[in-house]
């Protein structure tokens, strides 16, 4: 079916520059597969993939073709969920240092994102969420803990722990069941009306998640590696699935990730983007030049002798910035 010239569209998928985009205005199930007009799009320089689901771009028939479309323009976004790709490792030159890539598009234009773990099957892993956090609040959406597989618990203190330290820093905490349905129907409540992507590392049940939360979406769900106790990648491209009113949730399934490197921050301006560190930048004796590791009269440092700052948190935030360092070099340091 053709559409009318320079039609708004969201994009819902994408591989290797071909999109499945639902025009504005059309029937709910229509969808072009649609390429970029001319193979270069203006305003997505430096990104990995040049859109992502959950974007606004301007269409127009092709008129060779019917059932397909070519993408002139991408909207500009109110936000964007990334992560950071990288390749390898550096010559010995470069002190083994791994090269950074173009940053890859998740997501755009979300409300929420949700970050997703589990206190079992794979193993509870709450630095992987404070990366999780830290890149949603870095692009400015609001992020959601939630803890799924929760009939899997055991009664941890430690889980409870790190979750509560979540909650005090802000961070809304779920825990929700997709095999009991605990939590779900509050889930269903808050996610009505929005566009959210689900985050986190293979086997934390994200696309389980789309299924009870969209019925009829039907998207492919796996088991664990039972050797290494992690998910197999099931999700291999970001996704948006749209359910029916009332609820009218829109979800972006994203691929699982096993390791996440935050993009958009140096290590420099790391401080900043953790709520509990950011009011404490700048106040140390060394002032903005202080590491953070060593010297007296640090306020990070403090605050976790003191218990205001988690021990993990510290200890992700030293891990996280040597990565960033060993990434870009001393210079983005």
């Amino acid at each position: 079916m053709l559409v009318e010239k320079k039609r708004q569209g969201l994009v819902l998928r994408g591989s290797r520059n071909i999109f499945t985009v639902r025009p504005a205005g059309g029937n709910a199930p229509e969808t072009l597969e649609c390429r970029v007009k001319g193979k270069v799009l203006k305003g997505v320089e430096g990104f990995y993939n040049p859109l992502a689901p959950g974007d606004f771009v301007q269409l127009e028939a092709d008129p060779l073709h019917p059932g397909k479309g070519l993408i002139l323009s991408v909207e500009p976004r109110r936000n964007r969920f990334t992560r950071l790709n990288q390749k390898g490792q550096g010559s010995k030159r470069h002190s083994g240092a791994r090269q950074a890539e173009a940053p890859q598009l998740l997501a755009a234009n979300l409300d929420l994102v949700l970050c997703v773990a589990t206190p079992a099957s794979p193993p509870w892993r709450p630095r992987f969420l404070d990366r999780l956090l830290l890149q949603a609040d870095i692009a400015g959406i609001p992020p959601l803990i939630i803890c799924n597989k929760w009939d899997l618990f055991d009664g941890d203190p430690d889980i409870e722990e790190r979750l509560e330290d979540f909650r005090g820093l802000g961070y809304g905490v779920h825990r929700v069941s997709v095999k009991t349905g605990q939590g779900l129907e509050e889930l269903r409540r808050l996610l009505s009306g929005r566009i959210a992507a689900l985050a986190g590392q293979s086997g934390v049940g994200k696309s389980s998640l789309v299924n009870a939360l969209i019925p009829g979406t039907m998207q492919r769900t796996g088991g664990l590696n039972g050797k290494y106790d992690r998910g197999n990648h099931i999700t291999s491209l970001s996704a948006l699935l749209e359910g029916p009113p009332p609820e009218s949730i829109r979800l972006v399934d994203t691929p699982g990730i096993r390791r996440l490197l935050p993009d958009g921050v140096s290590a420099a301006d790391l401080i900043l983007y953790l709520r509990e560190f950011a009011p404490l930048a700048g106040r140390c004796t060394y002032g903005l030049s202080c590491s953070h590791a060593a010297e007296p009269g640090c306020k990070i440092m403090e605050a976790v002798a003191a218990g205001v700052i988690h021990e993990d948190r510290y200890e992700s935030f030293l891990r996280i910035r040597e990565e960033l360092r060993g990434s870009y070099g001393e210079n983005y340091a």
